[in-house]
């Protein structure tokens, strides 16, 4: 259901200069973070970025829902071979051992629960894990929610891997999405610019915040309350 309520607005009173992380950066985080023997997939976007980051000495699967099953990073200038391709449309490389299988058997990994965790972007996401990803007309775009409802439902976990906040200064972690949902109560972790933020019973509780950036800086610029981890 769409709501018609306006998100609420975070500014920057300039009260601390902090330097945000990049995508790169901010995909280099997440990969650290994904154990060893998990199967993965990376969504449109930033989350993308998480293949060209995964630690050497650690077999994670990457699967791209358009029919890859050990995909590796992105091709370097001078190799393209642009028959291997992600959902993103980026040609990307095959680990050692990696299969091409037809988009049904894609979708049949997602849905019977194979995924250990998929990696999606997001417009908005709310304190009990309800998130909204899909393009909509306020986009000026055609809608489509695509692959992230399957991918919503059948992974065992979703993390989000996304800006804080819009380019006006709008907070993307709210109380209440207002946005169209992908999926409800879905999102257990989120990786933004700032912080990296679990979905507890308790709402957004964080784990890390980029040096610079107190708490109560971090709770200035997100639109729901935050807590410490234990606290």
């Amino acid at each position: 259901m769409t709501r018609t309520t306006a998100a609420p607005r975070v500014q920057d009173h300039g009260v601390e200069s902090v330097a945000p992380l990049s995508r790169a950066a901010m995909a280099e985080r997440l990969a650290g973070d994904i154990p060893d023997g998990w199967y993965v997939n990376l969504g449109i976007g930033i989350p993308l970025l998480v293949g060209n980051f995964i630690p050497e000495d650690r077999e994670v699967i990457l699967q791209s829902e358009n029919g890859l099953l050990g995909m590796g990073p992105l091709q370097q200038p001078g190799e393209l071979n642009t028959w291997i391709v992600n959902a993103g449309k980026q040609n990307v490389t095959l680990r050692t051992g990696a299969a091409i299988v037809h988009h049904a058997d894609s979708f049949a990994m997602i849905r019977g629960g194979h995924l250990d965790l998929c990696v999606l972007g997001a417009f908005e996401v709310a304190e009990n894990g309800d998130f909204a990803n899909w393009t909509t007309s306020l986009t000026k775009a055609v809608p489509a929610v695509g692959g992230a409802m399957d991918l919503a439902a059948g992974a065992k976990r979703v993390w989000l891997l996304m800006d804080h906040t819009s380019k006006d200064g709008t907070s993307k972690l709210v109380k209440t999405c207002t946005l169209p949902l992908t999926a409800v109560t879905a999102v257990k972790r989120i990786y933004t610019n700032l912080a990296v933020i679990d979905v507890s019973e308790r709402g957004f509780e964080v784990l890390d915040i980029v040096p610079g950036l107190s708490f109560e800086g971090l709770q200035a610029r997100t639109g729901a309350k935050l807590h410490r981890p234990g606290g």
